[in-house]
């Protein structure tokens, strides 16, 4: 759970701290509504850039910044609607896309709300502790720039097989960076190297995104508030909000679905993962190169008992779309197959597990025979912003990108794609999903038993008493504020 201790000493120093610093923390109800954020903020932030080390940029974890790299204040919510010419349905498939975040990706809205609770009731000392950050990719790069905006250090821990971008960006922003054997289903390795420095230093906080519950809550209340305004925005006097599909990762964005929902009961949650790596479909294992995904586990946050259907994706159709939407001749065939150049245009802000929810979301399409009444929410969690050097490497293997192997990728890889891999969820389905969480929490990670059984036999309170932590967050927040 989400503990609220105060620790008043430690409080005071770190308000001090921060004061001295210039540092103002936002409420997540001003993430999810900007037009609260204070006047003065605002116009600091219109010469401020969005990956800018500055705590003002605190005030941009939102879906709702304004799509430029610097100056930018606050609008709708980002989204984009794929056209029936590139899904091959005729459901209308909405993504939220989180390129305009700072970092580019929308994890770094997950580890302020892991890292905020902690510093704002005095529980982690930013002049002596490291919060340590375990990721497959992208949290740990929120985690990191997170930590300098608030004045703490941070060590970054994620796979060597990662995308150069993020070593690169990571080694600049971090205080320490860790890279752990694999690629991105090796989570143990991850939770092995945490445990090393748990039992060598006495000077690290582990913030685990598989486990914390304010990478939940966060999600639930800002990307399932943003998938609802979007729905509101775009529905028409028949629409359905039919699903949220998403590969799970730590299961922190699946926790939107939860939010949907609560709000329209009749709407189905979908989990999605590599099919090279199908944990959740098949008990599976191996390695995939779908970043960002963390597998071989379930995660303690995920909601199990309130997901209607996995999806298995192949990581071959996520690489193959890669060139077909970020190349010329690429572009110039999706033209010719009637997506407009608008869409074509703004393919880059799909990165690879972008198209990974893309692919489940159409996959969901199919296997429930939607219509246009029907709207599908997915999230595109960053852009191709981050995976330059992995189109490089489809070069030097493939060689030249021509109209031909476009039309080959877009025929076998989007448009025929098949409802295979994919299943509806009963009791017993979902029960044998949530058991898998035995092995890897209470076994090796020393969770509780009763908490296991709880998320199970008492999902609704469970889950229902993490949701019911906003406002006590928000609060804890204000009155920290109020020392600065």
């Amino acid at each position: 759970m989400i503990d609220l201790t105060i620790n008043e000493k430690q409080l005071i120093s770190t308000a001090k701290r921060c004061k001295e610093l210039g540092i103002y923390i936002p409420t997540f109800e001003q993430q999810k509504n900007p037009e609260l954020i204070p006047d003065k903020i605002k116009q600091k932030l219109k010469n401020i850039g969005l990956w800018d080390i500055t705590p003002e940029n605190l005030f941009r974890i939102t879906w709702k910044n304004e799509p430029i790299e610097k100056g930018g204040l606050f609008g709708d919510v980002n989204f984009m609607e794929l056209p029936k010419e590139l899904t091959g349905v005729n459901a209308r498939i909405v993504a939220l896309v989180g390129k305009w975040f700072p970092t580019g990706a929308h994890k770094v809205g997950a580890t302020f709300g892991c890292l905020v609770p902690k510093l704002v009731t005095g529980q982690f000392n930013p002049t002596f502790q490291k919060a340590v950050w375990p990721s497959t990719g992208n949290y740990c790069r929120g985690g990191a720039y997170n930590s300098s905006l608030l004045a703490c250090e941070s060590i970054a821990i994620l796979p060597e097989e990662m995308s150069p971008e993020r070593f690169d960006w990571l080694k600049k922003v971090a205080g320490e960076v860790i890279a752990t054997p694999g690629c991105e289903s090796n989570v143990k390795e991850i939770y092995d190297k945490c445990h090393e420095l748990i039992a060598t230093r006495d000077d690290v906080v582990i913030f685990n995104q598989f486990a914390e519950f304010g990478n939940y809550l966060w999600h639930y209340e800002m990307t399932g508030g943003a998938i609802d305004e979007v729905f509101n925005m775009i529905k028409t006097k028949n629409s359905k909000l039919s699903g949220v599909v998403l590969t799970t990762g730590s299961a922190g964005t699946i926790a939107s679905g939860d939010f949907i929902k609560n709000k329209y009961p009749n709407a189905k949650i979908a989990a999605s993962e590599a099919l090279q790596c199908p944990t959740l479909m098949y008990n599976g294992y191996g390695g995939h190169r779908i970043e960002g995904i963390g597998d071989k586990h379930v995660p303690w946050i995920h909601n199990v008992r309130n997901t209607d259907m996995l999806i298995a994706i192949d990581d071959n159709d996520c690489m193959n779309l890669l060139p077909l939407f970020n190349t010329e001749h690429g572009h110039e065939f999706l033209k010719e197959a009637g997506v407009s150049e608008d869409i074509v245009n703004n393919l880059d802000l799909i990165g690879i597990s972008g198209i990974a929810n893309m692919l489940s979301a159409i996959k969901f399409a199919k296997y429930y025979e939607l219509t246009d009444e029907d709207i599908v929410f997915t999230v595109f969690t960053d852009s191709m912003e981050l995976y330059g050097s992995r189109l490089k490497e489809f070069h030097d293997m493939s060689g030249k990108y021509t109209k031909h192997h476009a039309e080959r990728d877009y025929h076998r890889s989007l448009i025929d794609i098949r409802t295979d891999h994919t299943t509806e969820l009963n009791y017993y389905d979902r029960k044998r999903v949530h058991n898998l969480k035995y092995f890897t929490w209470i076994e090796q990670q020393g969770a509780s038993l009763d908490d296991l059984n709880a998320q199970w036999y008492d999902h609704e309170k469970y889950f229902g008493n993490i949701r019911e932590m906003t406002p006590k967050i928000d609060q804890a927040i204000k009155e920290f504020n109020k020392l600065l």
